[in-house]
């Protein structure tokens, strides 16, 4: 196999003619030629976009998960906590795992390991051409009180892209699902406030804060007899620890493909959620999907990962149903089986699943990072041609998640594309 873990990519010297994501898109089509006119030249543009020398002035713009990536957002896994149990966050936890009954401070040895691979993450990314910013945490030991609720601790600031959506020229905060992570927009607030001021064509929007109060919570959730069998068939009936009482979403429950919004319905996001951002994106086609065979659907980035326009990797042990396949294959996508976890078990105090081997980031079409140790996954898609950069990160997985969870994209080459053409207009 060959592998490069450096190496600056070729830069496009220009972007390719604008073209409108679909009729009535013209604003958006003008925004783009405006920012175009202003830097004629990517490769200007993205000197304008590193730390050291800002000559001209960061743009935001990313439309789907696999275009050039040049601005990204890496987290940091600074005062990370553990928070106290919650309905959301109780449902979620395995019965079986080292996490229940655990909150507080994670232990500073691990924060500073994750920190240190985070870090290398990101040089690994600035070598290769690509402008990386980096959050300011709070102090996650504050407790979370309003009118409706309290909660004695915050969680953290290491998965930017559970919190932040971008699509087009707009960054979206999320609603967010649970109470400990009510603030943890703030971290992100004074990178938001510098693209505001830097990038006249950028939409810093944060959707409706919910009130989070019992009754978006499902108590039967709670129960210590619930087992995993009960919970799949719950799943199956699209019967989640979250309510309709309100909208709710996480960021990292999207994936953008262009012209259409794929969203999974689970446990973090609803579907009055899911009617939000429908309603939020009406160029947008937006897409629910579901995947029966996760008892605990939480975020879609390590169950279905498009990887290029045409194809995308699908856990299988949570395949997509077949109705809502037919979305894709009438539109020639490929969906295979991700390879296998190359772990049996995930690290100590980690909530996600062994299927954070598929939570990759394409740094383009033909480019992709994966964790170092899941050489499985790597096999996969080297064997599908991509170029595999490893990157060591497991020891962060406890933070928050993977490669992709870790990253928020700021800008990514290209433009609003159809990649469903078959499509037909509701």
């Amino acid at each position: 196999m060959k592998r490069r873990v450096t190496g600056s990519p070729e830069l496009n010297s220009n972007l390719q003619r604008i073209q409108s994501c679909h009729t009535g898109t013209n604003n958006a089509r003008q925004r783009l030629a405006r920012r175009i006119l202003e830097f004629p030249d990517m490769a200007e543009l993205n000197k304008s976009q590193s730390r050291d020398a800002r000559v001209h002035k960061t743009v935001v713009n990313s439309w789907n998960e696999w275009d050039p990536l040049r601005h990204v957002i890496v987290g940091r896994a600074t005062d990370c906590h553990i928070p106290p149990p919650e309905p959301a966050i109780e449902a979620k936890v395995p019965e079986d795992s080292d996490m229940r009954g655990a909150w507080g401070k994670r232990p500073q040895d691990t924060i500073d390991r994750g920190n240190e691979l985070l870090d290398r993450f990101a040089e690994t990314l600035e070598r290769r051409g690509i402008v990386v910013d980096r959050p300011t945490p709070i102090d996650f030991s504050q407790p979370v009180t309003t009118p409706d609720f309290h909660t004695d601790s915050q969680f953290g600031c290491m998965p930017p892209r559970d919190v932040l959506l971008t699509v087009g020229s707009e960054i979206l905060e999320a609603t967010m699902s649970y109470r400990c992570r009510w603030f943890e927009y703030l971290c992100y607030r004074p990178l938001l406030q510098r693209y505001w001021e830097e990038d006249r064509n950028f939409r810093h929007e944060a959707a409706p804060k919910p009130r989070l109060t019992d009754a978006d919570y499902r108590a039967d959730y709670l129960s210590a007899d619930v087992g995993v069998q009960r919970r799949l068939e719950w799943t199956s009936r699209k019967f989640f620890v979250t309510t309709e009482h309100e909208p709710l979403f996480d960021a990292a429950d999207v994936l953008r493909m262009g012209r259409d919004l794929v969203v999974q319905h689970g446990f973090t996001t609803n579907l009055k959620g899911i009617e939000w951002l429908r309603r939020h994106f009406p160029s947008h086609r937006v897409h629910a999907v579901n995947f029966p065979g996760d008892p605990y659907p939480i975020h879609i980035d390590a169950t279905f990962t498009p990887l290029r326009p045409g194809l995308l990797i699908n856990n299988p042990q949570r395949r997509l149903p077949n109705e809502q396949r037919k979305l894709f294959e009438e539109n020639d996508w490929e969906i295979i089986d991700a390879a296998p976890p190359a772990h049996n078990s995930p690290p100590p105090l980690c909530y996600s699943s062994v299927w954070l081997s598929m939570n990759v980031l394409a740094l383009d079409s033909k480019t992709v990072c994966v964790e170092k140790s899941e050489v499985y996954q790597a096999d996969q898609l080297d064997k599908l041609g991509f170029e595999v950069v490893e990157v060591e990160l497991r020891d962060a997985y406890a933070f928050g998640g993977g490669l992709h969870c870790c990253t928020a994209d700021v800008f990514r080459e290209g433009q609003c594309e159809d990649y469903f053409p078959r499509l037909k207009e509701a």
